[in-house]
């Protein structure tokens, strides 16, 4: 998996989902028969509690990923095909984003949703934001490694800058931007970045306490980033570039989201209203 470059949150999905499965009939999954494998994605099917069945779906990307690397096709288990389902993403309006910003009782939240709608940062990024990584002459941010391991620059709002340089004379952070508590597991000491259930639970508060009764995650934000960009005039190559996306198409998904002007979309009870309204 590391020489194919995949990530270490991968391996340990992968891995793990592999491992309960061996668990469960104690012995490797390539020693089972394709009707044990039915009965436990049955099981798996069932027991998962998100309409996306997200455990169920990791699953079989292990086992397929496994049978990958012992050279076996996947009908070697009769492994389930994966439906992709095609969901817009849940976009925030700037008087909501705005909101949220004031809703923060803490600076350290505020800089958070700051960072992540204001450069469009995945969860993983800006817990790894480093003091090194930010230019306040240049107004920039250096995405150090982020997914598929590359490097890009966002822009740094100027206002932003303020609001970062207050936090950290307050805070004074050594390393990370944002830290947490030190934990250690398996006699291996983690660094102190802030956690991701840290990160997830700010954003699901400011948006409790901001009133937005919309499904809000921390990908939420990086949404209406892009989406905001488009509607605000930024071309789609330059978008792809700020996102870190690999294609093109990736980025495109947002043109149906974003309510540009030259396509801007309206209902026919506003003509109606506009035309007949008055008689």
């Amino acid at each position: 998996m590391s020489v194919l470059g995949r990530s270490q949150s991968t391996f340990s999905n992968y891995s793990r989902h592999v491992a309960s499965m061996a668990l469960h009939f104690g012995k490797i999954p390539t020693e089972l028969d394709p009707e044990q494998v039915q009965e436990y994605m049955f099981m798996l099917q069932k027991r998962s509690k998100t309409p996306s069945q997200t455990y169920f779906k990791h699953c079989v990307y292990g086992l397929r990923f496994l049978l990958k690397s012992e050279g076996l096709p996947y009908e070697y288990l009769h492994l389930p095909s994966i439906k992709h389902e095609k969901k817009l993403p849940t976009v925030l309006s700037k008087e909501e984003v705005w909101q949220m910003l004031k809703s923060c009782q803490l600076l350290k939240h505020k800089v958070l949703i700051g960072l992540l709608y204001g450069c469009g940062l995945r969860c993983m990024e800006v817990r790894s934001v480093r003091l090194q990584d930010l230019d306040y002459d240049r107004q920039q941010l250096k995405v150090v490694q982020g997914k598929g391991k590359k490097d890009r620059y966002v822009p740094l709002s100027e206002h932003l800058i303020r609001v970062l340089k207050v936090y950290i004379q307050a805070e004074k952070p050594k390393t990370y931007l944002f830290n947490g508590q030190p934990v250690e597991r398996a006699g291996r000491d983690f660094d102190s970045r802030y956690s991701q259930r840290g990160v997830q639970w700010a954003v699901k508060q400011a948006s409790k306490a901001a009133g937005i009764t919309k499904d809000v995650c921390v990908h939420t934000l990086r949404h209406t980033f892009a989406t905001h960009l488009l509607e605000d005039g930024l071309d789609i190559v330059s978008l792809k570039n700020l996102l870190g996306h690999e294609q093109i198409q990736t980025t495109m998904e947002y043109l149906h989201i974003a309510q540009l002007d030259t396509q801007k979309a309206f209902s026919p009870l506003d003509t109606l209203f506009e035309k007949c309204g008055t008689k």
